[in-house]
């Protein structure tokens, strides 16, 4: 692989967050909500700490959970964290799709964590989002520039930018994506067994993490609202970038991409950083994390100081 300059962040060390009892899942001191966003919605999240808020968006198919070992550093660092099941995901609620794939399209999703963020009394927040859920992040930040004091965005580009430059090796690579998302087929073959689907490890993601992820794909509702996230972002998520692109609005806040060392971000789109800064008014700052691609899961403590240096760096974070 090529050489990229990247902005390489300082290495800081907090503590383990302390172990809760065998069966629950590690958050030290944060609380579990359900939060009724708009009627007939609510999100499952997971709420600790004090000071700046920053929501903190999973990926397809984990929860929350995949932030354990993240979400508690953040805390003692001195944030407000908040971790939402995503619409659809997890323990959140299910609505029925629309033929149109409005319901779980990332503008809807944007709505629910802005007004997640304003039902617990934070007006102004960051926002972290991972695979599926940096593109909610990144709509967020479109959406709500006047409430997002900062956005990072970590394994991805935006979906416009991945569609138009998709070739052979990128088909080959995501045929997942073409799959779930146009194939009448997916939610019949994933619900008939999602273990073999899915092939989650219960050794290397933590055994409570692997507990809730494997509750929800266990859930035909949940495979299909999962599948309404890919169809959305096929057509109406597409469509909803290339209207801010048309109408030339940017990402106003500081931006962090980051990619995994071994995932295939950097194969497919070289530097993704400078894939995201047509995106964004300011200049792009980027971090590489030594991990595949679960990174929250597999290296927390860099991805932890990672996140702090570009939140710290920004005086508009702490004055939220």
């Amino acid at each position: 692989m090529p050489f990229f300059k990247v902005w390489i962040v300082a290495t800081r060390t907090f503590p383990p967050p302390t172990r809760a009892c065998k069966g629950d899942v590690v958050f030290a001191r944060f609380e579990i909500r359900d939060v009724v966003v708009a009627p007939g919605i609510s999100l499952r999240v997971r709420v600790g700490g004090a000071g700046p808020a920053v929501v903190l968006l999973h990926g397809h198919p984990r929860t929350h959970t995949t932030w354990h070992e993240v979400a508690p550093r953040l805390a003692t660092a001195g944030y407000l964290v908040i971790c939402p099941d995503l619409r659809g995901y997890g323990r959140s609620a299910k609505p029925v799709p629309d033929p149109e794939h409005l319901t779980y399209c990332d503008r809807a999703m944007a709505e629910d964590i802005a007004e997640l963020a304003s039902r617990l009394g934070q007006p102004r927040f960051a926002v972290v989002g991972h695979d599926r859920g940096s593109y909610v992040a990144y709509r967020t930040a479109l959406d709500y520039p006047d409430r997002v004091t900062s956005l990072a965005v970590l394994d991805s580009v935006p979906i416009l930018e991945a569609l138009g430059r998709a070739g052979a090796e990128f088909a080959e690579a995501w045929w997942h994506w073409f799959f779930l998302g146009a194939s009448p087929h997916a939610e019949r073959v994933i619900i008939a067994d999602p273990l073999a689907w899915y092939r989650p490890d219960a050794a290397s993601i933590g055994a409570d993490n692997y507990a809730d992820m494997i509750d929800a794909v266990k859930q035909p509702a949940t495979v299909r609202a999962m599948i309404e996230d890919y169809r959305a972002g096929l057509h109406v998520d597409r469509r909803h970038d290339e209207e801010s692109r048309l109408e030339g609005r940017l990402i106003e806040c500081p931006t962090l991409v980051a990619w995994s060392r071994y995932d295939d971000m950097g194969d497919l789109y070289g530097d993704p950083a400078g894939v995201w800064q047509s995106w964004c008014r300011l200049p792009v700052k980027s971090s590489v994390i030594d991990s595949g691609h679960h990174m929250a899961e597999e290296a927390p403590e860099q991805l932890t100081d990672a996140l702090l240096q570009h939140l710290d760096s920004d005086p508009r974070v702490r004055l939220s």
